[in-house]
């Protein structure tokens, strides 16, 4: 996370983002660097039959859509807000220019960045070959991680079981069938709906 009045400085503004509203779509251009302020957003491939499929979920302090910002190539997914949400924007040559001049912010960059990456290589390899119970699992603990939330201490999974299924490319009936099974072998606590790592 970069520090809001930082970007700030170097020209960032506020901009509102209804619940479900496009920050931008596949195929946009990149022109801005974006961090959540407060609310989340989500980065999909929608298909022809509407479905979604989830390439990340995003948090407040969180920044989305760097990657193709970096090397200058059009957006692979769209970014949606989760719920309403506020977002720094800064433009692309002011961004970079911030990179350039701050070299412990470029370095903190550089490692999320390379976090991000090995995140999304473990995913794929666990989306590509194991069996729906170890791929939620997996999912479960790498949010948990992700979140910085200490392994001796309860975290809630703010996932629905269509979101897990979306990012897993599992049917939401097989998500939670195998959710409450992981409840039943004692993995997760399932209340009010939402589960407990």
């Amino acid at each position: 996370m970069i520090q809001e009045d930082v970007l700030l400085t170097y020209g960032a503004t506020f901009r509102k983002y209804k619940k479900d509203q496009c920050v931008f779509f596949e195929g946009d251009e990149p022109l801005f660097f974006f961090q959540i302020s407060k609310g989340s957003v989500r980065m999909v491939n929608i298909f022809r039959d509407g479905k979604e499929f989830i390439q990340g979920l995003f948090n407040e302090g969180q920044s989305f859509g760097e990657p193709s910002l970096l090397i200058n190539a059009r957006y692979p997914a769209t970014a949606i807000a989760n719920e309403d949400t506020i977002i720094l924007k800064i433009i692309k040559e002011n961004f970079l220019y911030l990179l350039r001049n701050n070299e412990e912010i470029l370095y903190d960059f550089a490692t999320m960045l390379g976090a991000m990456l090995y995140m999304k290589t473990a995913m794929a390899k666990e989306i590509a070959r194991e069996r729906p119970h170890h791929r939620i699992v997996t999912l479960l603990h790498m949010l948990k991680k992700q979140s910085g939330c200490p392994k001796e201490k309860v975290f809630k999974i703010e996932l629905s079981r269509q979101r897990i299924a979306d990012m897993l490319g599992l049917r939401v009936e097989t998500v939670i069938r195998t959710m409450k099974r992981l409840e039943e072998d004692g993995f997760i606590a399932i209340k009010k709906g939402k589960a407990y790592i």
